[in-house]
């Protein structure tokens, strides 16, 4: 077998049906998001304004963030040193998981490289060392959480996505005495939908089972500290673990676990993705803190956030341009087709300086493509009003149908 010829040829077939992936080469201006440079195959450099970041409240260019980490960056270096378990745990990981454990009134957290690993991790390794554990998964969950699931080996039955009488459908199916364990998100990132927290936690309860919430897309967005979901419901005691990101609304990079000392200390003492991975750099520990505890205690940007995503969805709406209803605060346009999508945002980042990337297969299924857009508190009326008109243009020469009012 030819295995470069393989490779090439599966390569081949992503470019012919719009799906192949092309990143832009950006660099963001501090102090000036959503504002960024773009670096032109060519050599030449165009100003761009970025639409699709997960930085979603701008955190990642704040000046207590930025502050905080180059404080850090003086006192300890660049580099964490090595794993926790070896060289790597610093005092700023210790006063992070603090801070996550009250964000989410755990008794405890801890720190993941990453939002995938966190996941990946937990859900692998709960799954795994408990004898006998089932894990029920919403249909939709994160990639992270299948990979984590797969790779414990677990039983595991799925069940459709928000749908909790399907769930409770499947737990009455299975063994009563079976160690159980629900696993879905609050926020779903492409559709932008939310989970009923209270049913699935109802229909857990009345089998006994633990519960897994990823709040990765609603941490520092929703109640009143910025919690997520669960907070905004109240519900976050009725969560065993609740998981998310120092990625998006927080501004920086990692992941993280809260739950009780035990649910917490088990996975520290025998997760593989923890145990041998290189910690986070003491800096990035510092910046996330800063975020988190600034959030706690600011409720502007989140009501600004708001303001600007009702004002996309208005202006989209004047126009016909079609896009998914939900109540959070991921706008997705509809397109539904991969080679207009990726038409569509090749001219609005070439021509208009809008930068959003095309939603594809597999990410979300053939004849869903989207362009899916992040407003931001620092977005401006302008920006929305260049953004709407661009999307207005580019949807005539596409002939794509406009939505009715």
């Amino acid at each position: 077998m030819d295995v470069n010829a393989y490779l090439e040829e599966r390569l081949s077939k992503l470019h012919d049906n719009g799906n192949y992936r092309i990143f832009a080469d950006l660099e963001r201006q501090a102090g000036n998001f959503p504002r960024a440079t773009r670096y032109r195959e060519d050599g030449t450099v165009q100003d761009v304004t970025v639409w699709c970041s997960n930085d979603y409240l701008g955190m990642g260019q704040h000046d207590k963030v930025v502050g905080a980490m180059q404080d850090v960056i003086a006192k300890c270096g660049a580099g964490a040193g090595g794993t926790r378990n070896i060289s790597g745990t610093n005092h700023y990981h210790v006063l992070l998981e603090r801070e996550l454990a009250d964000l989410h009134a755990k008794e405890a957290a801890l720190i993941f490289t990453s939002g995938y690993v966190s996941n990946w991790a937990a859900l692998g390794t709960l799954a795994s060392q408990v004898p006998g554990m089932i894990v029920y998964s919403d249909s939709l969950n994160h990639a992270s959480m299948i990979e984590g699931i797969r790779h414990s080996r677990c039983e595991k039955r799925i069940f459709k996505h928000n749908d909790y009488e399907d769930l409770e459908r499947q737990m009455a199916a299975d063994d009563p005495d079976a160690p159980k364990m629900v696993a879905f998100e609050s926020v779903y990132s492409m559709d932008g939908d939310i989970a009923p927290i209270k049913e699935i936690c109802d229909v857990a309860d009345k089998f006994g089972a633990l519960t897994y919430l990823d709040e990765v897309h609603a941490v520092g967005m929703y109640g009143p500290r910025g919690g997520g979901v669960a907070e905004r419901e109240g519900l976050m005691d009725r969560l065993t673990i609740i998981e998310g990101t120092l990625g998006k609304a927080f501004g920086v990079m990692g992941g993280y676990i809260t739950g009780s000392k035990t649910v917490v200390d088990f996975v520290r003492s025998f997760a593989s993705g923890f145990i041998f991975t290189t910690a986070l750099p003491p800096a990035l520990a510092a910046g996330a803190t800063a975020s988190i505890k600034h959030l706690k205690e600011s409720r502007f940007e989140r009501e600004a956030h708001k303001q600007r995503v009702a004002q996309v969805r208005a202006a989209l709406d004047k126009r016909g341009i079609p896009h998914m209803e939900n109540p959070s605060h991921i706008v997705p346009v509809m397109v539904g087709d991969a080679k207009k999508c990726k038409w569509i945002s090749d001219i609005l980042l070439d021509t208009y300086g809008v930068y959003v990337q095309p939603i594809n297969y597999p990410t979300v299924p053939v004849g869903t493509e989207r362009l899916r857009f992040t407003p931001t508190p620092l977005h401006t009326a302008e920006d929305i009003e260049h953004l709407a008109n661009a999307i207005n243009d580019l949807w005539s020469q596409c002939a794509l149908a406009r939505a009715v009012a």
